[in-house]
């Protein structure tokens, strides 16, 4: 089984994915570290001397062999995997999805932090921040409420989010 966790960038994607790879002990794969790994490359390296295009291409091949393991694994996609191609018909396809949703303030308040970490707002000033998000999430959440199930994040520690996640699942 590959259980697949959707959400915004500042969602809890990887904190969530490392708890509950070893609580079910599932291999954990994070889909950016992999891209990663494989390309010698970080992600904002690889969006500044590559592009976003051809990121979206390597992202899309990789998410594909991940798909086609037979192994169990719980898999940490990135905020923009489930918009592009048919990206989420094939991750509903192939696996378990998790939506893990959180509130506009949660979600600026998580990636102020790691901005140097993410590609897409590393230039926005904080203040800037819960409108870019607001933007994007509208665009975003009609494919992020493509995923199977939805779990809100918000004001819950992560041992209750992976208790809901294995209830939802019935692991």
């Amino acid at each position: 089984m590959i259980i697949s966790l959707v959400g915004y960038m500042g969602s809890g994607k990887s904190h969530i994915s490392k708890i509950l790879s070893d609580k079910i002990n599932f291999k954990l794969i994070d889909l950016d570290k992999e891209i990663s790994r494989r390309n010698k490359l970080t992600i904002p390296e690889i969006f500044e001397i590559k592009g976003e295009i051809y990121f979206r291409k390597l992202e899309r091949e990789t998410l594909e062999e991940i798909l086609a393991s037979q192994e169990n694994i719980v898999l940490s996609l990135g905020g923009g995997t489930p918009v592009y191609y048919n990206n989420m018909e094939i991750i509903n396809n192939s696996s378990k999805s998790v939506f893990l949703r959180a509130s506009i303030a949660t979600l600026a308040e998580r990636i102020s932090k790691q901005k140097e970490k993410r590609p897409l707002i590393a230039k926005i000033p904080d203040e800037d921040l819960p409108e870019f998000i607001a933007k994007h999430l509208f665009e975003r959440n009609i494919y992020y409420s493509k995923a199977q199930f939805s779990i809100n994040t918000d004001n819950k520690n992560p041992e209750d989010i992976i208790q809901e996640i294995i209830e939802k699942l019935y692991l």
